[in-house]
């Protein structure tokens, strides 16, 4: 925080640590350190890097199972701040409120989780592995050798293999690989290469991918739950497609099997089906995957045209109540299949970027007739060129959400479930408001035309890269900035307002 900023005004830093813990990597050594409670702090910001006086502090349990350092800031750190920044906000507004100095005799200083503190032999036990390669996940991973080539390695969870010499690979499965531990095995899911062979390697990609070649002949097994991204189960007349893609890129494999959860859903006799996303709801296409690939243009193509797909069999599945369920953040392709159902039901807190513009592309997945829908023109045109994100709430102001839930994650799953399971008793009657409504916008535009419309525009962002999509792209990837790309222009609407969704909840 620069000087000049904190001299000025009241700057208020939330650390995400308990009273005490100073440093920059403070969920790096929690996870690591098996640290059975945890917290966040609020702090002034002084010249004293975490050592200004205190605002306020919420601690909380830490997961019995290691916790992947991603999925404990997105849930529990998240919680937690967003509860103690509403304690901050009041107490700046109460004139007599005064900070407290920090007891320093308490204080315990850590330094910069470094790959060297990170470090482990495939021959430990699996249960010190684990805690660190979670404590590095999603970034910086921990940098180890997999086949005989240097990566980072990230997602890992336990499983089974034949014994066999630690380090080796005895299976693959679902993009992961299963490696020999000393006293067991684990999937590792995601994968870095550190040691480019070829341009385009050297992002996180799923295993499998970034190890090529070198895993061709790895037997196929099973993967644990963990990793099996896509599973439905039903509670009464309520069926539920859970699905979870690490950090909400849906490659295009990904994408053409949860279309087919959602066509195997629809054609269950359920009332209403949830779809329910994990830690973060859906970010859209893969760029890794995309990036990876010796042809990326036609790889951007093959997943677009699958996440359209995904997102045409849920605005599509006339024969249920959908219900769109995001207990974490969307983003550009990603929120469409959500705003798809009928209900969107949102986590307050959440973020959704419903936009593509910074990534040179135009847009799918029907955006130009599911946001208008929603929101009207101006405010779809606003937020796909505006480039900046919306919280749960405004969206629900706008009519993209439609409930807000308050609570943290087990809560709002258990809220979702409850509103489902109500919906169910006028199911029959909202499902013909739902066709007829669907067949009165078909008659106004039919549904394909704007799929035509718009991957008329993208074909030109991914095969003429007239807007600079694989400049950013690989920004985006590695880190860099890149060059310049042309400006692009702002959307055209090719359809006027269309009627408002119809309610139903």
């Amino acid at each position: 925080m620069p000087e000049a900023v904190w001299r000025r005004h009241r700057t208020i830093i939330i650390h995400p640590g308990p009273e005490g813990d100073r440093g920059p990597s403070a969920l790096d050594w929690a996870i690591m350190d098996a640290e059975p409670a945890w917290g966040v702090t609020a702090r002034q910001a002084t010249g004293d890097l975490d050592g200004g006086p205190v605002w306020g502090t919420r601690v909380f349990r830490m997961p019995s199972e290691p916790p992947r350092k991603s999925t404990l800031y997105n849930t529990e750190v998240s919680d937690a701040a967003m509860s103690l920044l509403a304690e901050v906000v009041a107490k700046a507004e109460a004139p007599g409120f005064t900070p407290r100095r920090q007891d320093r005799r308490a204080v315990t200083v850590r330094p910069l989780a470094r790959q060297a503190d990170r470090a482990f032999s495939w021959g430990d036990p699996t249960a010190r592995i684990l805690r660190r390669i979670r404590a590095a996940d999603g970034h910086p991973g921990v940098h180890t050798e997999l086949a005989g080539m240097p990566v980072a390695v990230f997602d890992a969870h336990p499983g089974e293999a034949s014994a066999g010499e630690p380090g080796t690979i005895a299976a693959r499965g679902r993009g992961a690989v299963l490696v020999r531990t000393g006293d067991g095995a684990l999937w590792i899911g995601q994968a870095r290469r550190l040691a480019p062979e070829a341009p385009g390697t050297t992002v996180k990609l799923p295993a499998v991918l970034a190890l090529g070649d070198r895993v061709r002949e790895v037997p196929v097994a099973a993967v644990p739950p963990g990793l099996r991204e896509i599973g439905y189960r039903r509670v009464g007349r309520v069926g539920w497609l859970q699905f979870a893609f690490a950090n909400g890129a849906m490659s295009t494999g990904q994408c053409r099997r949860l279309a087919a959860a959602v066509r195997h859903a629809a054609a269950q006799d359920t009332a209403v089906l949830d779809l329910a996303g994990g830690e973060v709801f859906a970010n859209g296409i893969h760029l890794g995957v995309i990036d990876a690939h010796p042809d990326p243009a036609a790889e951007a193509w093959r997943n677009i045209i699958a996440i359209d797909d995904l997102c045409r069999e849920i605005i599509g599945c006339i024969g249920q109540v959908v219900v769109a369920a995001l207990a974490g953040d969307a983003g550009a392709g990603g929120v469409m299949p959500a705003l798809g159902a009928d209900e969107v039901i949102a986590r307050d807190g959440v973020l959704l970027n419903p936009h593509y513009r910074r990534m040179g592309l135009y847009g799918s997945g029907y955006w130009t007739y599911l946001l208008p829908r929603r929101a009207g023109e101006d405010q779809a045109r606003r937020l796909t060129t505006g480039c900046e994100p919306i919280a749960a709430a405004e969206a629900a102001e706008l009519g993209i959400v439609d409930r807000l839930v308050g609570g943290d994650r087990a809560e709002f799953a258990g809220t979702v479930l409850d509103h489902a399971t109500a919906l169910t008793a006028d199911a029959a009657a909202l499902v013909r408001r739902k066709q007829a409504a669907r067949d009165a916008d078909e008659q106004r535009r039919p549904l394909e035309t704007y799929r035509v419309r718009e991957l008329a525009e993208m074909s030109q962002d991914i095969f003429d890269d007239r807007h600079g999509f694989a400049g950013a792209r690989r920004a985006f990837l590695t880190g860099r900035a890149p060059g310049p790309a042309p400006e692009p222009e702002p959307p055209v609407l090719p359809v006027p307002r269309l009627p408002g969704m119809t309610p139903v909840g």
